[in-house]
């Protein structure tokens, strides 16, 4: 390694995401008289704002975007160095950056986030979305055009077909339904008339966090598997950290026709080959869409139908982006390709810690809750990992967060509150598992996971005002067996029923 370290700091972090800007918060307001320093390759970082506890698990914030020079003011001992990872050297305990910089660390957080699986990475007519740049590119594009394809079936895909208007929108999902990362069947059906009906005015920016979610293990639940992209982190190949949970409020995503919302579903099948219309020609493969005449893209999917288009958007899952640490040195890493942390953040490497998408909680976990990588746990692991730090330096102890003891995570889809609790869609219960469910259209979707007469899980759409009962419920595992016909009775104020 050539070069001398400029500077060494007590503690670096990696990463401008919320992971990594939770931690540098953290830790430059614990140690006010040490030096903190945030590696990031974007000049613009994400910060949490409006934050709210709504119940012991359940949170709800903003993701902000703003310059790095506004962490900088807030906290003097924390310098932001603005320049992607090139590589890291444990054994000398520094970070050597892009720009040619050796930055000295005793402890270190990496919070790289993930980096989008692109269908193909040089194909111009394929557009992954997830920052800001690739953002504006997707308005700009969209703006011309009559049809585009969206692969994928996540939190990114499911907003995405739901705000574009003008614009006939192919969606092309893997599994039977839509949003399986979050969804069983029945609140999909709930959903889908939803992408057939106008979009209501709204009055005011929609105010909530958001999420997604790592590629799932193939056949991983009974309920199909989804998969969706996204990342926090500054990497040595995305420019910046991923979009704030609203990315599309304040940009206008309307094309080239005067429709208003036309989506189309092709169920459980993926790209086979995408192609040219020149290309198309040897093909034997049936066209539809071409009739009005020559597109500049076309996709092939397994279930054997070819659809032209103006351009496809990727949202097929997101991998840890672990790349720039990796050479020479010696990490653990999990099956899903990110780095092992334990219930302290810390990753196998001496004085090394990770928080966010890059990596893979390895501890045993709660009976009810999972790693979902998403924008809450996000905050929660960047928070928790600079607790851990400050407590390693200060020899105390610490323990793992409660927040880790029930997954619990509250968004928007389809202009419906969501609220997901516990093993909301029976996550590795096996047969184990007894369902409660009241539908009722247009208004509410309220599904209960039930385990051994034990409520184990919730989804929540609509404006149900169940959210903190269900989570009490979760959290004490009382017998629910002699109240089974009346936890879903809609003429029964739950609330006071269990007060």
């Amino acid at each position: 390694m050539a070069g001398k370290t400029e500077k060494t700091f007590k503690f670096v972090i990696v990463g401008g995401g919320i992971a990594g800007v939770t931690c540098a918060e953290q830790l430059s307001s614990q140690f006010p008289a040490d030096d903190v320093a945030l590696i990031t390759a974007a000049s613009h970082i994400k910060a949490v704002a409006n934050f709210k506890q709504v119940s012991k698990t359940l949170e709800e914030f903003d993701v902000e975007e703003r310059p790095s020079s506004v962490l900088e003011e807030k906290f003097p001992n924390l310098t932001v160095i603005q320049s992607a990872v090139k590589a890291l050297h444990t054994h000398t305990h520094a970070v050597q950056t892009v720009d040619g910089r050796l930055v000295g660390y005793e402890k270190l957080c990496l919070c790289s986030g993930g980096r989008p699986k692109l269908l193909t990475q040089d194909n111009p007519c394929v557009l992954g979305i997830r920052d800001t740049d690739s953002a504006q590119e997707f308005q700009k594009r969209l703006s011309k055009a009559k049809r585009i394809v969206v692969i994928g079936n996540g939190g990114i895909a499911l907003e995405l077909v739901y705000e574009v208007e003008g614009c006939e929108v192919i969606w092309a999902v893997k599994d039977k339904a839509i949003g399986n990362t979050f969804f069983d069947a029945g609140a999909a059906q709930f959903l889908i008339p939803s992408l057939q009906t106008d979009r209501p005015e709204r009055d005011a920016p929609c105010k909530r966090a958001r999420y997604t979610t790592e590629e799932p293990a193939a056949g991983a639940s009974h309920t199909f598997t989804a998969d969706d992209r996204r990342g926090r982190g500054a990497g040595p190949t995305e420019p910046g950290s991923a979009l704030g949970p609203d990315w599309h409020e304040g940009i206008l995503l309307r094309g080239a026709e005067e429709v208003s919302h036309r989506v189309s579903v092709e169920y459980q099948c993926e790209v086979e080959k995408i192609c040219t219309s020149q290309e198309l020609l040897t093909s034997p493969q049936q066209t539809l869409g071409s009739e009005s005449g020559s597109w500049p893209v076309y996709v092939q999917l397994t279930n054997g139908k070819t659809f032209g288009c103006d351009f496809i958007v990727s949202a097929t899952g997101v991998v840890p982006n672990t790349e720039p640490f990796l050479h020479g040195n010696n990490f653990a890493l999990a099956d899903d390709g990110g780095l092992r942390v334990d219930d302290h953040m810390m990753t196998s490497e001496p004085d090394v810690y990770a928080a966010g998408d890059v990596c893979t909680a390895c501890w045993e976990h709660s009976p009810l809750w999972q790693q979902m990588r998403l924008w809450t746990q996000a905050r929660q692991m960047g928070w928790h990992a600079g607790r851990c730090m400050a407590a390693h330096v200060l020899s105390e102890p610490v323990e793992l967060d409660f927040c880790f003891e029930l997954f619990s995570h509250i968004t928007k889809f389809f202009n419906y509150k969501v609220v997901l609790l516990g093993k909301f869609n029976g996550q590795g219960l096996g047969p184990d598992q007894e369902l409660l469910v009241r539908c009722t259209k247009g208004q509410e979707y309220v599904k209960v996971v039930l385990s051994g007469g034990r409520m184990v899980g919730a989804v929540l759409i609509g404006e149900t005002d169940l959210e903190e009962t269900f989570e009490n419920l979760i959290l004490n595992q009382m017998d629910l067996t002699p109240y089974r016909d009346e936890l879903l009775n809609p003429n029964i104020d739950i609330e006071d029923y269990f007060d």
